[in-house]
């Protein structure tokens, strides 16, 4: 019978396996069908009894019809609005090369420094341009947002304060109102007392420990705030400023001022604005701050061969590592976004940024002389690129005519327009803004005025805020600034990357799956990408179509009533699904719960999530199965009934294993008066077959970045929405520009109303294309392939945990402590001999020592995984090497791995094994080889000598010749 469905269904070009190899990979595992395999896994009394309720599958070229339709409701007019968000200029070379290539986006996290060493370098270039920019020494590899990295900042004060009597933060009135909204919610669960108010009003004690300015602030007046750090520095309190990126190219730096911490955006470095984001924030501060600053620091060292290698450094500042110590969940950056701003820095240099910089400031000054002729009042007395203009009642009138010219303004109240001018803007934008106010008081201005205008000089800063410093003096600042040598530059970087492009990446509780192509195209369409966060809503009605589908079908794929897109990464989901929880117990008088049980296994966000929500954490163990320890739940429930807050869960478990307990678990949980809190990591295991409603959750988060297909980016961007039950949706985050929430809200939690808005288009089209039958074909996929790895390897490899009829979820943890003592071979020799391999390390003694946990996804064909599980079992005939006394326990394949090639060209071949066993293993890698650039890195050697900036211009062209 002939059927009019499209025969190029998109869930066949997710899924890896066809059925063919689904047929033989069942057979290895003794299962009849998926279904027994599924029916043998997913415990049946949480099993959905009901299909999803989602829209029909659309087929790839069906799904750019009706994201073209939907991008056609928004309107992209030129956007004055300002507030930290700017429309610029993304140089096509970086745009091409980096956000819309595979090579780039989808690396996962440089936690293997060999094999991530192009973006470890673009991290220090981003790195060494904050710290030039800001003039303070160190700074961290990028936060989330302006407003989230204020609040870190705030938080960072807080607990390296000199007097622990001090809870007050000064906060400037001025300061952009989302980051004041994020500084309320991030301050008020850990006591500190936010002042607001004027600068030259407050009168600063010891009862303060630290102020926050904003320069420019938010109406683009530049302040000078020296005489007020000088007398902040004299009580010891510290100085943080939140300031323009742009800006510093012409202004004096903060760290010249007095400033200990500088935070803000890189946006205006050549990142769409996005409807808000992904955007890459900064954070810089003093030397004496380095080890407490929140945040990744990317580092120089060296390697095995003395080589110049780059690695994270300084790890056990991270929180995975000190959860309920640590004074920050932050465990990702904005690497994708901090790399194209890094470019863009590299690309223009000092000279080319100071010339956009001018542009922007002598078009804003050209503005306001223009104005000047009408009578017009413009307030800012001192200003880089925005004018506060005081227009009395043709308010309204200016506001028709704009919008009827496609021109949004900043409407600060009744009497005020902003307007703030960006890269974008030209000469003729501002002859049309001219025009607008011309038209308004029908005051035509003569254009002989206007041409003698632009030949004066048109600087409005005063000298004692003009910048004397220079800044990206450095080599790599000063070397590609042509489009062949960028080119070139940007490949060779990404040629030290290893990423999905080479490999599987097969990384325990990361889920690093297809990130489609189809999935990824319309970020880059203006019509998204080049939507201001607070421009008037009739202007973005595809992003609201967009995202009100989106909500709808993950309330639908989570079982849950509504949902918050607005945490930006899965830390931020965990954080504000607690602080739901929080604001819930306290409206209904029960302000005393703060206790949150937390099991031993879990992700080191979750502690220190629920330390920054004011909870105190209390452990629950877990037995030798890796369930939770149900006598022990019921005993430390029991005992904190009375101040039970909630319980954090990661379902399946963090050991891979659906729990069958876990619905008793979550009642015990409800009978002492608490609230689950279901960690979304493992969610491509649950989708379709059961959910978070269905377990007895009451709040989840999604790591859309994870289950639903956000790529990694190197490390970020990341997104992580909640969802909630339906007596939580009244506690969800509002947002105070866009007036989003009501009375009951928690404040917001991310600088944007929507989060990181323009990558939501990836997990929209991903939920579209593959609809109820692919989302559920997908989890089903991801249990077969980890089930099939278990089924390869468990005879060499220990597998930890299953489950009741010997099964694995979509993850699973292979034992490797025994080869310690067998061998002299540590898990983290096995990750890096894995490199000349051509594989990425599964996760690395996570949640247990010594081991190393494996997820596949569904998206890798049998042959992807066939390879993986031969280069495994090709490392346990080496291990078996060193055992029987084949080779030396000390000078082996693991101890000097991985190989380079470099290494293996040398003249100098010095090891008691051949140059083919190190870089050729198997005969399939001469295939698929990828030259790690750099051997073992030593990371003791780059925390004793920490340098995490570039080396100056006469050492970077030795190192480069």
């Amino acid at each position: 019978m002939f059927s009019f469905e499209h025969p190029d269904k998109f869930l066949n070009r997710h899924i890896g396996p066809g059925e063919t190899e689904t047929e033989e990979m069942l057979n290895l595992i003794g299962v009849n069908s998926l279904d027994q395999l599924i029916n043998e896994t997913v415990p049946d009394q949480i099993r959905l009894k009901k299909k999803m309720d989602l829209d029909d599958p659309l087929s790839e070229s069906d799904f750019i019809v009706e994201l073209k339709s939907i991008a056609a409701k928004n309107k992209v007019f030129n956007s004055y609005i300002g507030m930290g968000y700017y429309p610029v200029i993304t140089p096509s070379v970086i745009l091409r090369n980096v956000l819309e290539n595979p090579g780039w986006y989808t690396q996962y996290t440089p936690y293997q420094a060999e094999i991530s060493q192009g973006r470890l370098e673009a991290l220090l270039n981003f790195q060494t341009m904050i710290s030039d920019l800001t003039s303070l020494p160190i700074a961290n590899a990028s936060l989330l947002d302006e407003a989230t990295a204020a609040a870190e900042a705030m938080l960072m004060c807080y607990y390296n304060r000199k007097n622990k009597n001090a809870t007050k933060i000064f906060v400037a009135e001025d300061c952009f109102p989302q980051t004041i909204d994020v500084l309320k919610t991030r301050s008020n669960p850990v006591n500190i007392e936010l002042v607001i108010g004027q600068t030259d009003q407050i009168k600063l004690d010891g009862s303060y420990f630290a102020v926050l300015v904003q320069y420019p602030n938010q109406t683009g007046e530049i302040n000078n705030y020296t005489n007020f750090f000088e007398a902040a520095g004299r009580l010891n309190i510290f100085r943080i400023v939140a300031a323009d990126i742009m800006s510093l190219a012409l202004l004096t730096p903060p760290g010249e001022f007095g400033a200990d911490v500088a935070v803000g955006s890189t946006q205006r470095f050549g990142v769409p604005m996005g409807f808000g984001g992904p955007h890459a924030a900064y954070f810089a501060a003093k030397e004496e701050l380095k080890r407490v600053m929140p945040g990744r620091i990317i580092g120089v060292s060296v390697d095995a061969q003395g080589k110049t290698a780059y690695r994270m450094a300084l790890q056990t500042r991270e929180q995975h590592i000190r959860r309920e110590k640590a004074t920050s969940n932050i465990c990702t950056a904005q690497v994708l976004l901090a790399v194209i701003a890094s470019m863009y820095a590299v690309y223009h240099g000092a000279a080319g940024i100071k010339a956009i910089a001018n542009r922007i400031h002598c078009l804003a000054v050209y503005l306001n002389k223009s104005l000047n002729l009408l009578g017009v009042k413009q307030v800012n007395k001192n200003f880089f690129d925005t004018l506060l203009i005081e227009v009395g009642d043709k308010l309204n009138l200016i506001r028709e005519i704009a919008e009827a010219n496609e021109v949004n303004f900043r409407y600060v109240d009744n009497n005020l327009i902003g307007i703030s001018i960006s890269e974008k803007t030209g000469l003729d934008d501002v002859l049309n803004i001219i025009s607008i106010f011309t038209q308004a008081y029908d005051h035509p201005i003569n254009n002989v005025e206007l041409q003698k205008i632009i030949i004066e000089d048109n600087s409005n800063l005063p000298s004692h805020l003009i910048r004397k410093t220079n800044y990206l003096q450095h080599g790599v600042f000063n070397s590609y600034h042509s489009e062949t040598e960028m080119l070139r530059y940007l490949k060779s970087l990404e040629n030290k990357d290893l990423s999905l492009a080479h490999s599987m990446t097969p990384l325990g509780s990361c889920t690093m799956k297809l990130n489609a192509t189809t999935e990824m195209m319309g970020i880059t369409w203006e019509e998204f990408s080049d939507i201001h966060p607070f421009a008037p809503s009739n202007q973005a009605q595809g992003y609201q179509h967009l995202l009100t589908e989106l909500e709808k079908d993950l309330k639908s794929i989570t079982g849950f009533d509504a949902v918050s897109l607005q945490p930006n990464s899965g830390a931020q989901g965990e954080y504000s699904g607690l602080m739901v929880i929080r604001e819930f117990h306290k409206n209904n008088g029960h302000s005393n719960r703060n206790i949150v049980l937390i099991p031993s296994s879990a992700h080191g966000t979750n502690p220190a999530s629920a330390v920054m929500a004011g909870m105190k954490v209390v452990v629950v163990v877990c037995d030798n199965k890796g369930n939770i320890d149900l006598n022990d739940l019921k005993d430390k429930a029991e005992a904190n009934k009375d101040n039970l807050a909630a319980l954090m869960v990661t379902y399946p478990s963090t050991h891979g294993v659906f729990e069958d307990k876990i619905k008793e678990i979550c009642s015990i949980i409800h009978q002492n008066g608490g609230q689950v809190y279901m960690d979304g990591a493992n969610m491509n295991a649950q989708v379709g077959l059961t959910n978070p409603a269905e377990i007895g959750a009451d709040v989840c988060h999604l790591n859309l970045h994870k289950t639903f297909c956000i790529p990694h980016g190197g490390g970020g961007p990341g997104v992580g929405p909640i969802a909630v039950a339906k007596h939580l949706t009244a506690f969800l985050p509002g947002h105070s520009v866009k007036h989003i929430g009501g009375d009951k809200s928690i404040h917001a939690v991310s600088a944007a109303p929507f989060g990181s808005a323009d990558i939501l288009i990836i997990s929209f089209a991903y939920i579209k294309m593959m609809g109820e039958e692919g989302l559920t074909k997908a989890t089903k996929y991801a249990i077969l392939s980890a089930n099939y790895i278990k089924s390869k390897l468990e005879k060499i490899y220990p597998v930890l945990y299953v489950g009741e009829n010997g099964r694995v979820a979509h993850e699973l943890i292979f034992d490797m402590q025994s080869f310690k003592n067998t061998a002299s071979v540590e898990v983290e020799d096995i990750a890096k001999r894995l490199m000349d391999y051509g594989f990425h390390a599964p996760t690395v003694s996570f949640p247990v020592h010594g081991t190393l946990m494996v997820e596949p996804t569904e998206s890798e064909s049998k042959a992807e995984l066939d390879r993986f599980c031969e280069a495994m079992i090709e490392i346990r005939n080496e291990i078996a090497e060193i055992e029987n006394g084949a080779a030396d326990n000390k000078n082996n394949v693991f101890k000097n791995s991985p190989h380079t090639a470099q290494m293996v060209c040398s003249d100098n071949w010095q090891f008691p094994y051949s140059r083919e066993q190190a870089a050729f293993p198997l005969g399939w890698v001469r295939q698929h080889k990828f030259w790690p650039s750099v051997s073992r890195v030593n990371n003791a050697f780059g925390d004793r000598n920490l340098v995490c900036t570039c080396a100056p211009i006469n050492e970077y062209v030795q190192e480069h010749n």
